[in-house]
């Protein structure tokens, strides 16, 4: 064993001793660590997974889930009967962290849209009595009795200079918290100097767009199908969109490739609003594509936090945060009128971002931030995103019972992840047309697939992407009812 393999066994030790219950996902947050400091080198062959498990005196079947795990991010590659490697995507990145250190401007001192969210529903639909819109969790979860007694615990001991003008970038405690949180839940490289809190994935998109904008570029790329508020917003500072297709594994490398484009916004970890997540290879080929053109990617982790039948996939940042800007936001798991996001952003770009920050709006408000660093640090985020995800995965199934039953034949996809399903009704329920203007006509609104790309297929299908977080499981179950009633069979 070569002496990278040797410390990196030796590294993983400590995550052995953690409590039963979570050694499984320390193990993972080890060797995950491992590969990104470079104490495992691209091309280091791992043991197998009983030689591994024998090494560090757990069962195989931990060992498994953590190979599995990681191949399925880009961090190791695996050959059926061959061995696993680590992954190319995640090579030491020492010759990008020089080109860019010095390009570092930090913050200076502190300071003495008809947009609805990046996958918000559009304009009202009248008489609507059941809307299965994507983009809308369930506000009722708002906790409103912690998120008080976070304010009351904030106001108690805040400083009365903390209410002074803010570094633009968020104040230190929320960086802190939001550091640490989304390192252990999502997998990235988390360092709080380069966490920038910002009004949503919305006014992290229109950041990047004014910094990339001055640096020269005149296009962004986007998935298709993907959000078309992400070219709304990007349009808005300038920038042109030019669609990139999708296959089964993300995007496809030949139109990415020729499409002169030196930046893109992707959704790799569930992809909006297909609900496949990117293969580890075209993971990798995204990365070498950034590197080779000198490029960037904004990856919005738009719902990272939402899994049912699958281990969550780590965020894409963490194999090459110098060419990858990480955006999330409270909006999913909290609630969109709150307007908290954050994002994460490479050295090379990160005093740009921070001025134009500064100049647009002088940092979020202090008390908002200080409650939410609250409400992270006490345990309060991780009980929500508990009982959410317990309300969601029961709509989840009361959707697929109903489609099941009322619309037979009914194929769905993108179920395992996220708060929307992808459902490709029969042809034999009527045309797309008659099918949604009956369904229209019954109450109910729908979007169709189409509505989110370029591509239009012409076998027949109706394809919807149905939101499902916001109702209750009566209302999930009357919905496709209704459907079903108003638009019958042929």
């Amino acid at each position: 064993m070569s002496s990278h393999g040797q410390a990196a066994w030796e590294l993983l030790l400590p995550a052995v001793g953690a409590p039963a219950r979570r050694r499984g996902r320390a193990l993972q947050e080890a060797l995950r660590e491992a590969v990104r400091s470079g104490r495992l080198i691209a091309g280091t062959r791992l043991p197998s997974t009983r030689e591994l498990a024998a090494d560090l005196g757990v069962s195989r079947g931990l060992v498994t889930e953590a190979y599995e795990q990681l191949t399925a991010e880009g961090y190791l590659r695996s050959d059926r009967g061959a061995g696993t490697w680590v992954g190319e995507a995640a090579r030491a990145r020492r010759a990008d962290r020089s080109r860019t250190a010095d390009a570092r401007h930090g913050p200076g001192p502190d300071c003495g849209t008809p947009v609805r969210g990046a996958h918000g529903p559009g304009p009202e639909t009248s008489r609507v009595r059941v809307d299965f819109r994507p983009g809308t969790p369930d506000l009722s979860l708002f906790p409103r009795a912690a998120w008080a007694a976070a304010q009351r615990a904030v106001l108690t001991r805040l400083p009365h200079p903390a209410l002074g003008y803010p570094d633009p970038r968020g104040v230190p405690e929320l960086r802190e918290a939001l550091a640490g949180m989304l390192t252990r839940r999502r997998g990235v490289v988390a360092d709080e100097e380069r966490l920038v809190v910002c009004s949503g994935v919305a006014q992290a998109s229109t950041l990047l767009g004014f910094v990339l904008r001055a640096r020269g570029l005149d296009a962004v790329g986007i998935e298709d199908p993907g959000s078309p508020e992400h070219g709304r917003l990007f349009a808005s500072t300038g920038l042109d969109t030019v669609w990139l297709p999708l296959d089964e594994e993300g995007l496809r490398t030949g139109p990415l490739a020729a499409s002169d484009v030196r930046a893109v916004v992707v959704t790799p970890s569930h992809q909006f609003p297909s609900g496949i997540s990117w293969s580890a290879e075209r993971r990798a080929d995204l990365l070498d594509w950034a590197r080779t053109v000198d490029g960037y990617v904004l990856e919005d982790d738009y719902d990272g936090d939402f899994r049912y039948d699958r281990a969550p996939v780590g965020a894409l940042q963490g194999l090459d945060p110098e060419r990858v800007v990480y955006a999330g936001s409270v909006s999913k798991s909290l609630a969109p009128g709150l307007r908290l996001g954050w994002m994460l952003v490479p050295e090379a770009l990160l005093g740009e971002v921070v001025e134009r920050k500064r100049t647009m709006d002088l940092g979020n408000p202090v008390l908002d931030q200080a409650v939410l660093a609250e409400f992270v640090t006490r345990g309060g985020y991780d009980r929500q995103l508990r009982r959410c995800q317990r309300a969601y995965r029961e709509r989840r199934d009361a959707l697929l019972a109903a489609l099941a039953e009322h619309l037979p034949g009914t194929r769905v996809s993108g179920i395992a992840a996220g708060l929307h399903v992808i459902a490709r009704v029969p042809g034999d329920y009527g045309p797309p047309e008659r099918f949604l203007a009956r369904a229209a006509e019954a109450g109910v609104a729908l979007r169709r697939l189409e509505e989110y790309g370029t591509a239009r297929p012409a076998d027949g299908d109706v394809r919807l992407v149905i939101g499902y977080a916001h109702l209750a499981p009566s209302a999930v179950t009357a919905g496709i009812r209704l459907v079903a009633e108003a638009v019958g069979r042929g």
